[in-house]
């Protein structure tokens, strides 16, 4: 597997601070968790630039970490994982599907939209995991349709256990970046203080 280098690492931290995109306080998470930071990525596709790099910067990682030949689709997790992974399959080349909420009562009637053949290998995509119940509830969905699913990427790993339950129902979780490399790299170039940094620090889920 291809490791990012620290130069990337630091230069997606700063992007992150640039775009205010780490916020401190009391939040409630898609998970239902409770947590003392946010990291908003929703912002990104309202800086054309930054979007074209974040998204070539996926792009480029799954072709050299996974591969284009170990997967015949891309699937978006709703909702922000819907708006990168349209992108990243463009640029790709790839067939795109996404996955609604839930199951729709009219037209087909199914949670998959797009083409699905039984058999497909279908890699997920997402913005960020936090515990992974949403990206394994989005690779049921996929299965339920005949899809293979066996491996995710997301562009930050908040390390709070979801790589650990991905591994537990058969999926590999791919991470561009892990939130302690972004903090302490945050940290070092001073762009958060020490409590921010043990604030951050403090919600990773030890091994």
């Amino acid at each position: 597997m291809e490791k990012v280098s620290q130069e990337k690492k630091d230069q997606m931290a700063n992007i992150l601070f640039k775009l205010d995109s780490i916020k401190f306080g009391v939040f409630k998470l898609s998970s239902g968790k409770a947590s003392p930071y946010y990291i908003d990525l929703r912002v990104i596709p309202s800086f054309p630039d930054v979007f074209r790099e974040i998204c070539d910067f996926y792009a480029e990682y799954i072709t050299s970490s996974i591969g284009l030949k170990n997967f015949d689709r891309t699937a978006g997790i709703p909702v922000a994982g819907i708006i990168f992974a349209s992108q990243i399959a463009y640029n790709l080349r790839k067939p795109f599907l996404f996955v609604s909420k839930g199951v729709r009562l009219h037209g087909r009637q199914r949670r998959v939209e797009g083409v699905l053949a039984s058999g497909d290998r279908v890699l997920l995509i997402d913005d960020l995991i936090t515990t992974g119940l949403t990206i394994k509830k989005t690779a049921n969905a996929v299965r339920a349709e005949g899809g293979v699913v066996t491996d995710a990427v997301v562009f930050l790993d908040r390390e709070e256990g979801g790589k650990q339950q991905l591994e537990k129902c058969g999926i590999k979780l791919h991470a561009l970046l892990k939130i302690n490399e972004i903090a302490n790299t945050l940290y070092d170039l001073g762009a958060i203080d020490q409590e921010s940094l043990k604030t951050i620090l403090k919600q990773i889920k030890k091994k």
